[in-house]
C-alpha cells in the first residue's frame, strides 16, 4: 500500500503523522511512503530524513492525495479536506467520531475506508498503538509547567538566606494516562500533590507516584467496561463538587484532566468554587475541547477571574512537536501493521482492534457491527 503524509491543516499543528523511524518499519513490510515537502519542518524533521528514510518526497497536496492509496493525518480533518479526499480512498487519523457526526456522514458518501485512532480498544496487545495514551503522556507533562510558568510562586520548597518557602499545593483531576503524568512531574519539580478521581482502582497507582488521594464515596459505579470514567448522576455531581470545594481552597494549582469518552466534559470546578481560590492561583483545563472541567474556561484562552488565571489548552502535545510527532509515529506504524498486509487491509472483523477502529468502509458509517 502507499500511505501519504500530508501537511496537518489544523491551526496551530505541528506534529508529522510518520517519522523517519516509523517509515522504516512500513518499508519492511513491503508499503510505501510519500511525504509532503515540508510536512515535518514545525516539528524540526527536515525533508532530506524523510528521504534518507525511504520516503518518496511530492510537492503538492492534490498530486499527493491522486497517488495514495491511504492518506495519514494527525488532527481531524475538516469538512472541506473531507470533501476533498478522493473517492474510494483510505484515512487514517483522529476522527473523534462521537464529536464529529457530519464528518463521519461526508467520509461514508464518499465511499473512503476511514479508521479513528481515538477509537482503539483498552487490550494489551493494543498498547503500542495507543496514540491517545502517547499524546495525553505529553499533555499531562507539559500542562505542570504550562501551571509553574503563571505561578507567582516556586514549586518545590526552599531553604534560603531569605527564610523557607513552603512548597506549592496541587490538585489533579483525573487519573487517567495525563492525570498520572501530572502527579509524577508535579512531584519532580517538588510541589506537594493530591488527587481526585471517581473511580477507586486508581488509588494505588496515584499513591505510587507520591500523592494523596482525595476519597470522595459514590454509591454507583463510575468506571465502564473499558476502564475508562462513566457519566456521574446530577446528585453525585453535586456531591463531588461540595467535597473538592474544599481542596480546590487550598490548591495553588489545578491541573484537571476528567473527560468521559463521548460526552462533555465533567463540570467539577465551578464558578463559586474559582472564586474561593487563592488570588494567583492557577487553572489548567485539559478537558477545553470537550466543554471543561471548569465552568470558566474557555478553549484555546487565558481567563483570568477573581486573581486565578484559567488556562483551556487543547493541543499541547503540539508544544513539544519532535517528541510528540516520534511518539506519534511509532503508535501509528504500529497500528498500520496491525490492520494492513502488503495488499491491502485485513478486513479482520474478528480482530477487535480493527473492528472498533474502522468508522467507514463502502459508503458505510460504523461497519464495526458486522464484528458483533
Amino acid at each position: 500500500m502507499q500511505f501519504a503524509v500530508l501537511n496537518e491543516a489544523a491551526q496551530g499543528e505541528t506534529r508529522v503523522a510518520l517519522v523517519p523511524d516509523s517509515i522504516k518499519l512500513l518499508l519492511k513490510q513491503q508499503h510505501a511512503v510519500l511525504v509532503q515537502r515540508g510536512a515535518g519542518a514545525a516539528a524540526s524533521i527536515p525533508d532530506a530524513q524523510f528521504e534518507a528514510a525511504g520516503a518518496r518526497l511530492v510537492a503538492g497536496a492534490a498530486e499527493l492525495l491522486g497517488m495514495a492509496d491511504c492518506l495519514l493525518q494527525i488532527r481531524p480533518v475538516s469538512i472541506g479536506d473531507a470533501k476533498a479526499v478522493p473517492e474510494g480512498k483510505a484515512l487514517i487519523g483522529f476522527l473523534a467520531p462521537l464529536r464529529n457526526p457530519a464528518l463521519v456522514q461526508i467520509l461514508a458518501q464518499r465511499r473512503v475506508t476511514s479508521f479513528s485512532l481515538d477509537a482503539i480498544p483498552r487490550l494489551s496487545r493494543a498498547q503500542s498503538m495507543d496514540t491517545l495514551s502517547s499524546m495525553a503522556t505529553i499533555a499531562g507533562y507539559r500542562a505542570v509547567l504550562l501551571a509553574a510558568s503563571h505561578l507567582p510562586k516556586f514549586l518545590p520548597m526552599l531553604t534560603t538566606a531569605a527564610g523557607t518557602i513552603r512548597p506549592a499545593q496541587a490538585l489533579i483531576l483525573g487519573a487517567g494516562v495525563a492525570g498520572l503524568q501530572a502527579i509524577a512531574t508535579a512531584r519532580r519539580l517538588g510541589a506537594v500533590v493530591e488527587a481526585f478521581d471517581v473511580r477507586p482502582a486508581v488509588k494505588e497507582q496515584v499513591k505510587s507516584l507520591g500523592a494523596a488521594f482525595v476519597e470522595i464515596p459514590v454509591a454507583e459505579n463510575l468506571e465502564d467496561k473499558g476502564g475508562y470514567a462513566k457519566q456521574v448522576s446530577a446528585e453525585t455531581l453535586a456531591q463531588q463538587q461540595k467535597l473538592l470545594h474544599q481542596r480546590v481552597k487550598l490548591a495553588d494549582f489545578i491541573i484537571s484532566t476528567a473527560q468521559v469518552p463521548g460526552q462533555p466534559a465533567p463540570r467539577l470546578i465551578t464558578k463559586e468554587m474559582a472564586a474561593d481560590m487563592k488570588p494567583g492561583s492557577v487553572i489548567v483545563d485539559l478537558a477545553a475541547e470537550s466543554g471543561g472541567n471548569c465552568e470558566l474556561t474557555k478553549a484555546d484562552q487565558t481567563v483570568r477571574y477573581n486573581g486565578v488565571t484559567i488556562l483551556g489548552p487543547t493541543n499541547l502535545p503540539a508544544t513539544l512537536p519532535l517528541d510528540a510527532s516520534r511518539m506519534f509515529g511509532r503508535n501509528l506504524a504500529a497500528f498500520i501493521l496491525e490492520i494492513t498486509t502488503e495488499n491491502g487491509f485485513t478486513m479482520d472483523w474478528k480482530n477487535e482492534i480493527f473492528a472498533q477502529t474502522c468508522i467507514t468502509l463502502n459508503g458505510e458509517a460504523k461497519p464495526q457491527r458486522r464484528a458483533a
